[in-house]
């Protein structure tokens, strides 16, 4: 069984939210089930709209050499999962200022 969410995990899954299209959902979600649902988004804006995805990433504020190292350096069926994890402990990072600064 995974591990519910945390505070900060909730603020930075509302987060994630705002960004994308993520469904409704209803029931408890893990940290995994979120990366997933991250990947899966991101795995399609990689193949219909890249520029979409660069927008995201930059509004994320997600560092321009970390992206760029995701892209360049990552195995092709990895890219949409590495960049979930680095977009996902971004959007965790910003809920704990958010939440410490509140």
């Amino acid at each position: 069984m995974t591990a519910p969410l945390t505070e900060i995990e909730k603020i930075a899954l509302d987060l994630v939210k705002a960004d994308w299209d993520l469904p409704s959902l209803a029931h408890p979600i893990s940290e995994a089930e979120v990366v997933i649902l991250l990947s899966q988004a991101i795995s399609q804006l990689l193949d219909r709209d890249f520029e979409r995805l660069l927008q995201i990433c930059y509004r994320i504020d997600l560092g321009e050499a970390q992206l760029r190292r995701i892209l360049h350096e990552s195995e092709p069926d990895q890219i949409s999962l590495d960049l979930a994890k680095a977009l996902w402990e971004r959007q965790k990072q910003k809920a704990e200022i958010r939440k410490r600064y509140s």
